[in-house]
C-alpha cells in the first residue's frame, strides 16, 4: 500500500431507516442521449422533481446530513440514465443502464453517501462507476474521486457524461475494482456499488485511519455494511438489507 496521507475523522452518519434496493436487471442495453440523458429543452421541470425526490424519498427516510442533501439536490440525475428512461430518473426505484447493470434508487445513493461521511478535502475511491451518478454526488462533496468500472462501455459513457456536466475532479478507470487502486491509497473513504460474496481484503487495506468502507456484502440478497479503520484495527456495523448486482471479475472466484 503506497502513500502516507492519513486523516482521523469521526463518523457523523445520520439515522437510516430500513429500505431495500431492488436491482432490476435487464439484458437489453437502452439508448443514451449525447449528454447521458434528456436535454434542457425537455418539457419537464427537473428541479421540482428533484425537490420532491429529496422530500419524499430521502429526508422522509431519515437522511439528515445537509451536505449530502444539497449534493443530491444539485446533481441532475436525469442526465445519468438512458434517454428513454429520463422521465423516471427521480422515482423511487433503480433503473437499467445496459450491460445488465443498474443505477441504484435515490435513497440508497443518499444513504451510502451519508454513511461514507465525505469531507471537502477527501480523496475517495468508488468501485463500480456504472452510470457515473454516484461519482457525481461524491464529486460535489470531496476533493477527488477515483472510480473503477470493469465494463469498458459503461466506463466510457460515464466518463463522457461526467465531463459534459463539469465533474473534472472524477477520474474514471477501467479495471477490476476488487484490487482497489493501491497506487493512490490510502483513501479517506471507499464506496462499492456492486456486491461481492465477501469483503475484498485490498479495499480494507487501502482505508486511511478514520475512513469508512461502505459495501453491500452477500449473494442473492446482501447486507449494506460499513467498515471503519481505527488506530487499533477495524470496526464494522450493518445498516440495512439491500439487493445489488453482483461484483464480477476476481470477486467471482
Amino acid at each position: 500500500m503506497q502513500g502516507l496521507r492519513r486523516e482521523t475523522r469521526s463518523s457523523r452518519s445520520g439515522p437510516i431507516r430500513m429500505a431495500i434496493a431492488l436491482a432490476i436487471v435487464l439484458c437489453a442495453a437502452p439508448g443514451w442521449a449525447d449528454q447521458g440523458g434528456a436535454g434542457d429543452d425537455e418539457p419537464r421541470n427537473w428541479k421540482i422533481m428533484r425537490d420532491r425526490m429529496l422530500e419524499r424519498q430521502i429526508e422522509a427516510r431519515g437522511i439528515r446530513n445537509p451536505r449530502v442533501l444539497a449534493a443530491m439536490r444539485r446533481v441532475e440525475r436525469h442526465r445519468f440514465v438512458p434517454d428513454s428512461l429520463a422521465n423516471q430518473a427521480y422515482e423511487d426505484h433503480p433503473l437499467p443502464i445496459g450491460e445488465q447493470q443498474t443505477i441504484s434508487q435515490p435513497f440508497i445513493v443518499a444513504a451510502m453517501t451519508e454513511a461514507l461521511d465525505p469531507q471537502p478535502g477527501d480523496r475517495v475511491l468508488e468501485v463500480g462507476t456504472g452510470s457515473g451518478y454516484q461519482a457525481a454526488v461524491l464529486a460535489e462533496l470531496v476533493e477527488q474521486v477515483f472510480s473503477i468500472e470493469i465494463i469498458e462501455t459503461l466506463a466510457r459513457q460515464a466518463k463522457k457524461v461526467l465531463a459534459a456536466n463539469g465533474y473534472e475532479n472524477v477520474q474514471v478507470i477501467v479495471g477490476d475494482g476488487y484490487a482497489g487502486l493501491p497506487e493512490e491509497a490510502p483513501f479517506d473513504g471507499i464506496i462499492v456499488t456492486a456486491a461481492p460474496g465477501k469483503v475484498p481484503p485490498p479495499l480494507l487495506e487501502q482505508l486511511a485511519i478514520g475512513a469508512h468502507l461502505v459495501i453491500p456484502v452477500g449473494e442473492a440478497w446482501q447486507e449494506l455494511r460499513v467498515f471503519t479503520r481505527t488506530e487499533s484495527g477495524l470496526e464494522s456495523k450493518t445498516l440495512m438489507p439491500v439487493r445489488f448486482v453482483p461484483m464480477t471479475g476476481k470477486a467471482e472466484e
